[in-house]
């Protein structure tokens, strides 16, 4: 678990705890300074963000190390400026199509089911579970990348789900039964990709508490309640990458990432156009906020091509994550790049749904900051699509400030064990 400083407190009342949420996005680097109550509810007060150069970030992931920790640093120095302290602790979000996630689930038939399970036997099912994992992902990225061996790296780890012959529980020690069942999520990704985020942390002089596969912290930041009958899949459009999160009977499934985003928008319109690259951001900004700009109709007929090309690669990524099962009928939008209105008509069309394993017209829904009940915004900066995945990173922190029930010790022992 981890430990949380208590470092500032206002006259009359108890010292909070406090951390740092920073979404090193292709577009922006984007910073959030957050207090933790004893509730375990947040509170923003502070919000920075500072512009990414076109070389900084390549399709998510950090181009160059330097120049990313300047731009993290101006956001960084807004954002605590405007809360009036500084955390030295940080949770750092991670993007683009090498990074892995994926649900495990792994069985085992005990010869002895009348002997209660122990802890021994628990971990040594999680640490089955995790060494499949592992191969499954080796084998993924060395894949996609061609190489004959690529070192991955487990970003982070969470069991999603436990039962007994069938009986769902939270504790499985102690209890009888001949059927076991584990099932644990985990993002993996290549060590070039995790090692710039932890310099970019390391130079900024703030400690590390997690790194998060921010798809995760995407589908993980709406309520239990509103998931866990129907399941949900979120769509993040952010600047370099689209990453997609499947969520069913509460517990993520699996999250997929491809390289096109809202930057490859703004590249066709400058191409076609013949405009410099942040004339083009500026007019696409303002074709998605419907407003007046020259030239609408060839804006509009620009990007309805190239979101006829991003919504064949969702597809793909959701027929990958679906695995031959129905996939449930709501879809959150979030990220910078799904203001642009073609993005959600595109994901209702039904020549899109028609071709996917949906019982029903999927419900397509825009997300917004203000459904994230567990961070307040003191600010209120964060108010639109693009601010949901760094409250989500801000609510993967409050999550690390729980008390860890018995399963999460169990798999923090074998992750040690295995230094992954």
């Amino acid at each position: 678990m981890a430990f949380w400083r208590r470092i500032w407190q206002r006259d009359g009342e108890a010292a909070l705890a406090a951390c740092t949420a920073l979404d090193v996005g292709t577009e922006f680097a984007k910073a959030l300074v957050f207090e933790i109550d004893d509730d375990r509810h947040g509170t923003v007060r502070g919000v920075g963000r500072k512009r990414q150069g076109l070389s900084h970030m390549q399709s998510g992931t950090v181009a160059d190390i330097a120049a990313v920790v300047d731009n993290c640093a101006v956001a960084l120095q807004e954002a605590e400026e405007m809360a009036g302290f500084r955390p030295t602790q940080v949770v750092i979000g991670i993007a683009g199509e090498l990074v892995k996630g994926f649900t495990t689930a792994h069985s085992q038939e005990r010869k002895r089911p009348d002997t209660p399970i122990s802890e021994a036997e628990l971990q040594r099912l999680i640490d089955s579970v995790q060494r499949a994992a592992l191969r499954e992902a080796e084998r993924s990225i060395t894949w996609e990348t061609g190489l004959p061996h690529v070192d991955v790296r487990l970003v982070h780890a969470a069991i999603t789900g436990a039962s007994i012959d069938g009986y769902a529980l939270t504790n499985p020690v102690g209890f009888q039964g001949r059927h076991v069942t584990i099932s644990i999520f985990n993002a993996f990704a290549p060590l070039v990709h995790l090692g710039a985020l932890q310099s970019v942390a390391s130079q900024l002089d703030l400690e590390l508490l997690e790194v998060v596969a921010e798809p995760y912290a995407v589908a993980r930041v709406l309520g239990a309640d509103q998931l866990h009958q129907a399941g949900a899949l979120f769509v993040d459009v952010g600047g370099g990458t689209t990453d997609v999160a499947l969520v069913r009977q509460g517990g993520i499934e699996g999250t997929r990432m491809f390289a096109l985003g809202g930057r490859a928008f703004t590249k066709s319109i400058a191409d076609r156009l013949d405009l410099p690259f942040p004339r083009a951001e500026a007019l696409k900004v303002d074709y998605a906020r419907g407003l007046p700009v020259p030239d609408r109709d060839d804006v509009a007929r620009i990007v309805a091509e190239d979101v006829t090309v991003w919504a064949a690669g969702v597809e793909l990524v959701m027929e990958e994550l679906a695995g031959g099962d129905l996939l449930p009928g709501r879809i959150y939008l979030c990220g910078g790049g799904s203001r642009l209105p073609e993005i959600q008509a595109a994901l209702s069309a039904e020549g899109f749904w028609r071709g996917l394993p949906f019982s029903r017209p999927p419900e397509v829904t825009v997300m917004a900051p203000d459904q994230v009940t567990t961070v307040t915004d003191a600010t209120d900066l964060l108010v639109d699509q693009q601010d949901v995945t760094p409250l989500g990173l801000a609510f993967q922190a409050i999550e690390l400030q729980t008390l860890e029930d018995p399963l999460d010790v169990a798999l923090r022992r074998v992750l040690r064990a295995m230094k992954v």
